[in-house]
């Protein structure tokens, strides 16, 4: 289960959301991914993580939520549900009910000789397709910031986002197979999700 926690490192309020995101990432069942947001970086403290792209995919949340604004710290689990990040256990309860979820999509990723192969077979079609998304994310990194509200504080990260691109659709009436070149040492995770964004149907790493 993906858990996604929209971040900054300008915002004095999402420390303690960024040290549950990295209690999230020791469970077996969750695949907590930190995405950082750029519109705290005029109060001061530039996010060196921060990509206007991962603002725009909050935006796009708070659209299909039928929200009218976004804020930091914000986890959405399971492509359904947000939630303040520093409040665990909501965070623990919406994971325990998103988990009951049925899901009807089978997916394998594998990798070699700089390409990764992504397998999915799904029990029903989709209309619109799912999204086939490839993310890439840095494991952890430690900050000492600067300026703004955070200022004078090291700080430690779970999980950064690097990149998060849109490879493909798929309406699940045939079993997709599809291959992408992929360099580089960083975990992978595929992610096949409604759009919108909406919920997410399945999920798959290589680390």
């Amino acid at each position: 289960m993906v858990v996604e926690l929209y971040t900054s490192q300008g915002c004095s309020s999402c420390p303690p959301a960024d040290a549950l995101l990295r209690e999230l990432a020791k469970r077996s069942d969750v695949l907590p991914l930190a995405l950082h947001v750029d519109y705290w970086d005029y109060i001061g403290w530039k996010d060196i993580f921060a990509n206007p792209r991962y603002t725009a995919r909050q935006k796009s949340y708070a659209h299909a939520m039928r929200q009218r604004t976004i804020y930091t710290p914000q986890m959405v689990v399971g492509g359904l549900h947000d939630v303040v990040g520093t409040h665990p256990r909501d965070v623990a309860d919406l994971i325990a009910a998103d988990a009951k979820r049925a899901r009807q999509v089978t997916l394998a990723v594998e990798r070699a000789a700089g390409t990764m192969t992504i397998r999915a077979t799904s029990g029903a079609a989709f209309a619109p397709p799912l999204n086939v998304q490839v993310i890439r994310y840095r494991p952890s990194a430690q900050v000492e910031v600067k300026r703004g509200e955070n200022a004078g504080r090291v700080l430690d990260y779970t999980n950064i986002v690097t990149d998060w691109q849109i490879v493909g659709q798929w309406d699940g009436r045939a079993a997709l197979a599809l291959t992408q070149a992929m360099a580089g040492s960083e975990p992978v995770v595929v992610i096949l999700q409604h759009p919108g964004p909406g919920a997410i149907e399945a999920v798959a790493q290589l680390r």
